[in-house]
């Protein structure tokens, strides 16, 4: 009987976790991070210039030329005649740096009049053409 008391007490002593073993592992870690965290994090101090220009906020005026339901041609809602127009463009494309033009094209205007802007500023030179539409009014009548 003796022998088996002997036995219990020891299980209940083995029961508990002993701590000491994982805390100086962790101790022992913590040191070698410290110590190679500096030697991994070697960086090289580099003295780079400083720019005394600053940057150029030069942007294009925009164009509107808008095309009314009869067809006539409007240059920033100024009215334009069929044969100013080419002239006006081509002036335009040799600015530096060129302008955008945005057209707008009326719903009931036939669309040989949007074409012939078009035409005019492809023919002139312009390379930034966009379009404006009224996305409010978008259904067919």
């Amino acid at each position: 009987m003796a022998f088996g008391d002997a036995r219990i007490r020891s299980e209940e002593e083995m029961s508990e976790i002993n701590m000491i073993p994982l805390i100086d592992v962790m101790l022992v870690l913590l040191i070698v991070f410290i110590i190679t965290v500096p030697v991994i994090n070697h960086a090289v101090r580099l003295d780079l210039p400083q720019a005394s220009a600053q940057r150029s906020t030069d942007t294009p005026e925009t164009i509107r030329i808008a095309v009314d339901a009869q067809g006539a041609w409007h240059w920033n809602d100024t009215p334009v005649a069929d044969d100013a127009l080419p002239g006006r463009l081509a002036a335009v494309a040799a600015l530096d740096p060129q302008p955008e033009l945005h057209i707008r094209g009326d719903r009931g205007v036939r669309y040989e009049r949007v074409a012939q802007v078009m035409a005019h500023a492809q023919a002139a030179g312009l390379r930034r053409i966009a379009f404006v539409t009224d996305p409010g009014n978008s259904s067919p009548p």
